[in-house]
């Protein structure tokens, strides 16, 4: 199952980049249903939690202000349009698994992100993904352990 998920994070990675890339371009005809289904398809053979990739991508995409405002604060020398847009979409995954889905283990989510990084990302991605999730996961474990 866990290599399942790694493709299903990939997949996710696929659609949400996609999207970021083409709304940015102001590309009226794009449907997120119709790009996560196609890339969804293309993996159907070898990936089996398709409800996994739907909540993340469904998710994200629901929450992308909340994220972001989580974000700002953490990186203030980024700000979120200056991030490379491959690292942001990252990001913006890998935070949404440690506030929204507890079955995963904040470690795992993190490492996850990191290696998405290091296979899609820039030369520095997965040290700066590191960084920001890592503090990220702080602040939550603090905000939890102050309740």
């Amino acid at each position: 199952m866990a290599s399942n998920r790694h493709l299903g994070r990939i997949i996710v990675l696929q659609t949400l980049y996609e999207q970021d890339f083409r709304l940015s371009s102001n590309d009226t005809s794009f449907d997120i249903d119709e790009v996560m289904e196609r890339n969804i398809d293309r993996y159907q053979k070898m990936v089996d939690d398709i409800d996994f990739i739907k909540r993340l991508v469904k998710g994200v995409g629901s929450k992308e202000e909340e994220l972001n405002s989580t974000l700002k604060p953490i990186a203030p020398d980024w700000p979120i349009d200056q991030i490379a847009r491959m690292d942001r979409v990252i990001l913006h995954i890998g935070l949404y698994e440690l506030l929204y889905e507890k079955e995963t283990p904040p470690k795992v989510v993190i490492n996850e992100a990191v290696e998405l990084a290091k296979s899609f990302g820039g030369e520095n991605s997965s040290k700066f993904i590191n960084g920001v999730l890592g503090t990220a996961l702080k602040n939550i474990e603090d905000k939890q352990a102050s309740k």
